[in-house]
C-alpha cells in the first residue's frame, strides 16, 4: 500500500517524546531571545493512518532560548481524548473535548493553549504537558478558531466559534486576564469555512469562501469547494450592538485560509489581505491533504496574495493580486495587528512555475518590493514568528524565527534571520527532523522571576 503523501518526505511524523539539553549554536542568539518558540502540527501516533492530515493527532515542539543560549528542545503530543480515539461524534452530539489539538499554540492570560477550530483549546504547561480541556471557567461553549487574535492595545483576546449546523457562527471576547467577557452569534452567516478572521481597531471582519460544509465529503474534514456557495466579506463593528450591524460584501469566487493583516485606511475603508486560492488551487492542496490521485510529490501552492478594500459608504469593494509568487503562513510584527503595517512576511512556495525552492519572503507594502531567502534544496521552513529587537524603533527591527526541515540531512535548525534584510543572525541545531507543522507562537518571558519557571527542567 502506497504511504500517504502527508505522512512522508518533510511530513514523516516521529514516533516519540524526547528532551535534550544544551543545544549546539552557530552564530550568536540576541539577548532579547529569551523565552520559547512553540510550534504545533499534525504527527499521528504510530501505526495510525489518519483519511486526512488535519485529523492528525497534535504534537507541540518546543525550544528554550536564554542568555544566549539554547537550554532545550522538547516535543509532546497534546493527550486528548482524540489521541486515544475518542471519536468526536457521539450519541449526545460533537464532544468539544475530543480534539486533535494539532493546528496552532498560543498564549494568553498565562495560559499555553494548544488549538484546533473545531474543537475547545487544550491547556499545557510551560514544558509541554497537557493539562486539558480549556473552556474559560465554562463561558466558552462552542469550538474555538485556531487563530485568535489579541489586540495589542487592549489585550483582549478577540475569537470566534464555526460550525457547519446553526449557529454557524460566535463571536467571543475574553478580557486580558483571560475571562470571557462577550460572546454573540453573529447574524447572516453560512456554513461556509471559516479559519481565520481580521480584526481592525475598530471593526471584526469575517470571510467566508466557496469552501463549505459537504455531508458527502468521506475524509473526515466535511468541507469540499462549492461554485455556488457565494463568497462574501463580513464587517462588524467592535463592541456593544455590533453583532446587529454586521454588513456583508460579496467578492470574487475564492478561498482564504490566513489573513495577513486588516486595518481601517485613512479614508475609512477597510483593507484586508491575505493568500487565497482558486477552484484549481484547492483542488490540488486537498488532493494532496487527502492523498487522492492529482497530487504531485509536494503540496504545490497555487497561493497568492490578495488584497480587497472594502469601502462601507460606498457599499463597493475593490480586490486584486498584489504577487504572482506562491504564498502561504502570512505573519507581520504582531504590534502592528488591526493597523496600517509596512512589511509582512510569509513562506514562499514552489510550483509549477519555476520557484523551485521553499523560501522566506519579505514584503514591503509601501514600494511594492519583495526579497526572498531561498532555504535551499530538501529544505522547508515553517512558519516565521517575528521577535521584536530590543529597543526597536522601527517595523521591521526584529528577528526572524524558522524551523527548517532538512531532509538531505535528516535533521532540522531552528533559523534566526535579521527581519530587515533576510540575512542569517545564528542556528540552533536541533536532535532531530521535526515534522512539518502548521502554526506557533514566540513566547517571550516574562517579568523578573520568569528566568526561574524552568531553570531545573532537565
Amino acid at each position: 500500500m502506497t504511504a500517504k503523501p502527508y505522512l512522508t518526505g518533510h511530513y514523516t511524523p516521529v514516533a516519540d517524546e524526547i528532551t535534550a539539553t544544551g543545544l549546539t549554536v552557530e552564530g550568536t542568539l540576541p539577548p532579547e531571545l529569551s523565552g520559547r518558540l512553540i510550534r504545533n502540527g499534525h504527527n499521528p501516533k504510530p501505526g495510525v493512518t489518519p483519511t486526512h492530515w488535519f485529523k492528525g493527532s497534535g504534537m507541540v515542539h518546543g525550544i528554550r532560548l536564554r542568555d544566549g543560549r539554547a537550554e532545550w528542545y522538547r516535543n509532546r503530543w497534546v493527550h486528548t481524548p482524540a489521541l486515544d480515539g475518542a471519536p468526536y461524534l457521539t450519541e449526545h452530539g460533537p464532544d468539544l473535548t475530543a480534539s486533535v489539538a494539532g493546528t496552532h499554540v498560543i498564549e494568553h492570560a498565562g495560559r499555553l493553549l494548544a488549538l484546533c477550530e473545531a474543537n475547545l483549546p487544550f491547556e499545557l504547561t510551560p514544558e509541554l504537558e497537557t493539562v486539558g480541556a480549556h473552556d474559560f471557567g465554562g463561558r466558552l461553549r462552542t469550538a474555538m478558531t485556531a487563530h485568535p487574535k489579541v489586540d495589542p492595545v487592549t489585550g483582549e483576546l478577540h475569537f470566534f466559534g464555526s460550525s457547519p449546523v446553526p449557529p454557524f457562527l460566535t463571536y467571543h471576547v475574553a478580557d486580558a486576564e483571560g475571562e470571557i467577557i462577550r460572546s454573540v452569534e453573529v447574524p447572516g452567516a453560512s456554513a461556509a469555512l471559516k479559519h481565520d478572521f481580521g480584526l481592525t481597531r475598530h471593526h471584526v471582519v469575517f470571510i467566508e469562501g466557496n469552501v463549505t460544509f459537504d455531508p458527502a465529503e468521506h475524509s473526515g474534514i466535511p468541507y469540499g469547494w462549492r461554485d455556488e456557495q457565494p463568497a462574501r466579506i463580513g464587517v462588524m463593528p467592535r463592541g456593544g450592538d455590533g453583532a446587529g450591524r454586521i454588513r456583508w460584501f460579496s467578492i470574487e469566487p475564492g478561498n482564504l485560509l490566513h489573513v495577513g493583516n486588516a486595518y481601517e485606511d485613512g479614508l475609512g475603508r477597510i483593507v484586508l489581505e491575505g493568500p487565497t486560492v482558486d477552484a484549481e488551487g484547492f483542488r490540488r492542496s486537498w488532493n494532496w491533504w487527502v492523498g487522492a490521485p492529482g497530487r504531485g510529490s509536494e503540496p504545490l501552492s497555487r497561493s497568492f496574495n490578495r488584497r480587497w478594500v472594502v469601502d462601507p459608504a460606498a457599499g463597493t469593494v475593490d480586490e486584486q493580486i498584489i504577487d504572482d509568487l506562491p504564498v502561504e503562513f502570512p505573519t507581520l510584527n504582531e504590534e502592528y495587528l488591526g493597523a496600517e503595517h509596512r512589511y509582512q512576511y510569509a513562506v514562499s512556495f514552489p510550483d509549477d512555475g519555476g520557484y523551485g525552492e521553499y523560501g522566506i519572503v519579505k514584503y514591503d507594502r509601501v514600494t511594492g518590493a519583495r526579497r526572498i531567502r531561498r532555504i535551499g534544496d530538501a529544505r522547508l521552513p515553517s512558519e516565521a514568528v517575528f521577535v521584536p529587537a530590543a529597543g526597536a524603533t522601527g517595523e521591521d527591527e526584529g528577528y526572524l524565527l524558522t524551523v527548517v526541515s532538512d531532509l538531505k540531512q535528516d535533521a532540522s535548525q531552528l533559523l534566526v534571520l535579521d527581519a530587515s534584510g533576510l540575512d542569517r543572525v545564528a542556528a540552533v541545531h536541533l536532535p532531530r527532523r521535526v515534522t512539518a507543522g502548521i502554526h506557533g507562537s514566540w513566547i517571550p518571558d516574562h517579568g523578573p522571576d520568569a528566568a526561574g519557571t524552568d531553570a531545573d527542567l532537565g
